[in-house]
């Protein structure tokens, strides 16, 4: 099998490292404008072949993905379209379907196309942060389009079920709105949650130094690529205002049982919002992703925080991030440890509690 890759960052990259990962005899062609991540690339083995120009050394491509920039397809797709083979399956990795779909039936490519979207990635960007175990779990939604025959179809979802991740297969409208309302929607308001507190906060910062606890946590995608969530906002703008419109109505419903003082609809608002989301599945397939850490309870000693970091360390444990919890107002424990790998959590929860550490896992 023959894949090609225009653009390598987080996700092309992680793509082509399951490739090599789980596929056996694959042969991966990339191009991207950074001639370092063709380097690094081609020198760890991930890329047989580089080019600094999308030409006829993807034309014998069983597989090409579009992993650029999503203001960059159009360009690219009229320099792909040239090159591709007719065998070809056309695919991307973008996380609004309906404009990418527009531009392939423009461009008379219907029958190759099936839209992508692997529902993993990071606050981290680029070639040098991606990692196969990016796709481990997560879904991967396909879009195909009417045109592509059916066992094209089972063959790709084929694929990405051999890398790792869960194929699902939805039609593209269906994806926008689905994604805008458990991901796109999501990051708009936390947006302005943390505006909202950096606008209504003294001058002294108080609001900043208590927000460590459970309202960082809840904002904690706030922190995402802001030229990336500009690009998502202005083309999937439509199911964003239905859902954002659909949202300040339920804003103004609380706020009428606020000012009315009523009691049984602010309980309910609680209470329903409580049972629907401890139904939710704990895994870490969903578009924004889990955060795998633990809370611990440690002694106000010295050298407490250190045993904790040697005891994970000499069990190969790697940490992300580790630090005092001030406010636990949301939280259990005093000391929160952020891991990469959800097995990393068992394995760490396993060793702490064993040495006697309370551990509290977070839901």
């Amino acid at each position: 099998m023959i894949c090609g890759f225009v653009g390598l960052g987080l996700i092309g990259g992680s793509i082509a490292k399951a490739m090599k990962e789980h596929l056996k005899d694959v042969r991966i062609i990339a191009y991207d404008i950074n001639r370092d991540t063709l380097h690094a690339a081609f020198s760890e083995g991930i890329a047989d072949q580089v080019t600094d120009r999308i030409d006829a050394s993807f034309s014998p491509c069983d597989y090409l993905f579009l992993c650029a920039p999503v203001q960059k397809n159009d360009a690219n797709l009229e320099a792909v379209k040239a090159i591709l083979s007719p065998d070809c399956l056309l695919t991307d990795v973008g996380s609004v379907k309906t404009d990418i779909h527009q531009h392939i039936r423009q461009m008379g490519l219907e029958g190759r196309f099936i839209g992508g979207h692997p529902m993993a990635g990071s606050e981290r960007v680029g070639y040098v942060n991606s990692k196969s175990l990016l796709l481990q779990n997560a879904y991967y939604i396909l879009t195909p389009t009417q045109e592509v025959p059916r066992e094209k179809v089972e063959a790709y979802r084929e694929l990405v079920a051999q890398l790792g991740a869960i194929p699902l297969i939805l039609s593209h409208a269906q994806h926008d709105y689905v994604t805008a309302a458990v991901s796109h929607l999501p990051h708009v308001i936390a947006a302005s949650l943390v505006n909202l507190v950096r606008d209504s906060d003294s001058a002294d910062g108080i609001m900043k130094m208590i927000a460590a606890g459970g309202f960082k946590d809840i904002t904690r995608i706030a922190s995402s690529s802001a030229a990336m969530w500009q690009q998502i906002c202005l083309t999937n703008t439509d199911n964003i205002l239905t859902l954002l419109e659909a949202y300040i109505r339920s804003l103004e419903r609380i706020r009428g049982q606020l000012l009315e003082r009523e009691a049984a609809g602010l309980y309910q608002l609680f209470d329903s919002a409580r049972i629907y989301r401890d139904s939710f599945i704990n895994a870490s397939s969903g578009p924004i992703k889990i955060s795998y850490s633990l809370n611990v309870d440690i002694a106000d000693e010295p050298g407490a925080l250190a045993a904790i970091a040697t005891i994970l360390a000499l069990n190969q444990i790697s940490i992300k991030n580790i630090g005092i919890t001030h406010n636990r107002e949301m939280e259990d424990g005093v000391l929160r440890i952020e891991f990469y790998e959800e097995a990393d959590v068992r394995k760490a929860h396993t060793i702490l509690t064993t040495r006697g550490y309370p551990i509290y896992e977070k839901k």
